[in-house]
């Protein structure tokens, strides 16, 4: 059996940081990592959707994995999102991040051109065997990659020792007990819409990933413990309330990330920088909804904590 225990948990996905000139800021990205362990979460999901890694270079996703993992010090598992459009850098991520002593690297399919599924298998197991040593997660984001992990597809991929789990972010709750009965107890399947975080691990979602997580961990980290203890109407309270924490950030004129950033700095006094274009920056707009937004977590934290 795998140990499997190091993915059980809230993981959150890392947010790039930036300078004011918007390069990779080495300082800014170990200080988001001492945050992580300082809050008391299971591990970080690095260089992901969150972390902005379509507008990154291979160098500045090495770059930042390089400063998570030296200021995690071993306190958080840290997974790796080592996915490029392309199999040459993926596999390139792939042995840098191997190198760093990552626990599990993980990947999107490619994106744009429709590949059949043995080629994205393909693709997602050359990508594997760049870091032979390391396992590596199937990232299921069909609303955004264009393409959907089938059971035919998970069937296969399998077949790879070092598959062992999936990160699910498919809207449909049902896909994620699909992957369970699928996979059984030698898998995990992470929940990853996070409005969705005590659906998804009701039907079996032993971990999950999210986006949201870094603006409110606790929050997440309460509902966690709450679904475990079977208090399910306590963990559904502060769903409702994260939910309409979502829902508010997501209204800004500015992209989500944006709006998460701007929290931190409110809340935890963790400057950040921006976002990276052509995702939009916040306007002057946004800025009372980033003040409401975060009044809300506040709120909700002296409520449910």
């Amino acid at each position: 059996m795998r140990n499997l225990d190091k993915y059980k948990g809230v993981i959150p996905a890392f947010y790039a940081c930036y300078d004011k000139e918007g390069n990779i800021h080495p300082e800014g990205v170990q200080d988001l990592t001492k945050y992580f362990i300082q809050k008391g979460v299971k591990g970080v999901y690095v260089n992901g959707s969150s972390g902005e890694c379509i507008y990154q270079s291979v160098e500045d996703k090495k770059l930042v994995l390089e400063q998570v993992v030296k200021a995690a010090q071993g306190k958080l598992t840290i997974i790796a999102h080592v996915a490029c459009n392309n199999t040459r850098d993926s596999k390139e991520l792939a042995r840098h991040a191997e190198s760093l002593g990552v626990d599990a690297i993980a990947a999107i399919p490619p994106i744009y051109f429709r590949l059949p599924e043995y080629a994205i298998a393909q693709y997602w197991n050359d990508i594997s065997e760049a870091a032979p040593q390391t396992d590596f997660v199937i990232y299921n984001i069909p609303q955004l990659a264009g393409v959907a992990l089938t059971s035919n597809l998970f069937t296969e991929m399998r077949k790879n020792p070092r598959v062992i789990g999936v990160k699910n972010s498919s809207m449909p709750v049902q896909d994620i007990q699909m992957f369970c009965a699928q996979a059984g107890e030698d898998y995990v399947i992470f929940n990853g819409p996070d409005e969705q975080f005590i659906s998804g691990r009701a039907i079996g979602a032993e971990g999950a990933i999210g986006g949201t997580y870094g603006a409110m961990p606790e929050l997440f980290l309460k509902m966690d413990e709450f679904i475990r203890e079977g208090r399910l109407e306590k963990a559904r309270n502060i769903q409702y309330a994260v939910n309409e924490i979502i829902y508010k950030m997501c209204s800004a004129r500015g992209n989500l990330y944006g709006v998460i950033k701007g929290i931190l700095k409110i809340n935890e006094n963790l400057d950040l920088g921006g976002v990276r274009q052509p995702l939009p920056g916040l306007t002057n707009e946004d800025l009372p909804i980033v003040e409401e937004a975060a009044q809300m977590i506040r709120s909700a934290k002296e409520k449910y904590m």
